[in-house]
């Protein structure tokens, strides 16, 4: 038995170093990524021969790198709104309905988590091309939407889930309309799924680049097709800058969604 113990905290060891190993080799090239971003060489260089913040200011000094940020931005709260709406009212379905088939229709909300965004995307631009949206602001929302939406209900259906529906029908026998008792109860009580969807909602269209690329036209392109274009055509470190901002952002919508996680189980 003590053998056995012995070898379980040796394994506990490799297990930790090997899971060390993965988490360097994940996270070196984004450090390098933003060591370069701050570099004074106008080449791709490491270790930077010195340290400059010319790259940012070019950055935003440039009107296409502001404009193709205004536009993701612009993109992802629409994205957002649409997909925590229609992500509540689907979720309400999925948990409170009774019809057959639920559990097909709860599959085909998350089927583009597991299809090839390659294929969704080249289906997509084959439809959008033949109404027209290409290139439109409309296509791009809908576009994002489709790999938004089951973040949405995944969020949403499980905050639903974990809640007591017993109280929102003591609202209604205190007086309450149904309507009111799920604005002024459920709502409420379901707030950080709502906030986890709208999150990576707002996260997936931002950092998505394979859909915004079929997508996009010369005249509309998102900061993720902008910092692909570029990459193309010049290695100029404001696209290790434009890359820098993006993954902080990513960073510090993360470290919110956990910190008001954190305050709703306190």
């Amino acid at each position: 038995m003590l053998l056995s113990f012995e070898r379980l905290g040796w394994w506990k060891w490799v297990l930790v170093a090997i899971t060390g190993l993965v988490t360097a080799f994940l996270l070196l090239p984004i450090l390098f990524i933003a060591a370069l971003s701050f570099g004074s060489s106008q080449w791709l260089i490491f270790p930077p021969p010195s340290w400059t913040l010319k790259w940012y200011r070019e950055f935003f000094a440039d009107p296409r790198w502001l404009e193709s940020a205004w536009t993701s931005l612009q993109i992802a709260a629409l994205v957002t709104l649409f997909s925590v709406g229609i992500g509540l009212c689907a979720s309400f379905a999925l948990v409170r309905g009774k019809f057959r088939g639920r559990e097909t229709l709860k599959a085909f909300f998350l089927t583009p988590m597991i299809l090839p965004v390659v294929v969704l995307a080249v289906a997509l631009y084959a439809f959008f091309l033949r109404l027209g949206l290409n290139g439109t602001v409309t296509g791009f929302v809908l576009a994002h939407l489709v790999v938004a939406l089951p973040f949405s209900v995944l969020a949403i259906t499980n905050a639903l889930e974990g809640f007591d529906k017993s109280i929102e029908d003591a609202a209604v026998l205190c007086g309450a309309s149904p309507l009111e008792a799920k604005f002024r109860v459920t709502l409420p009580a379901i707030g950080h799924g709502l906030f986890s969807a709208a999150i990576f909602s707002f996260l997936t269209s931002w950092d998505e680049v394979v859909l915004a690329i079929f997508m996009a036209s010369p005249t509309l392109q998102t900061l993720p097709v902008r910092i692909w274009t570029t990459l193309r055509q010049d290695l100029t470190p404001v696209i290790a800058s434009a890359s820098t901002l993006l993954v902080l952002l990513t960073i510090l919508l993360m470290l919110l969604v956990a910190l008001v996680r954190k305050g709703f189980k306190s």
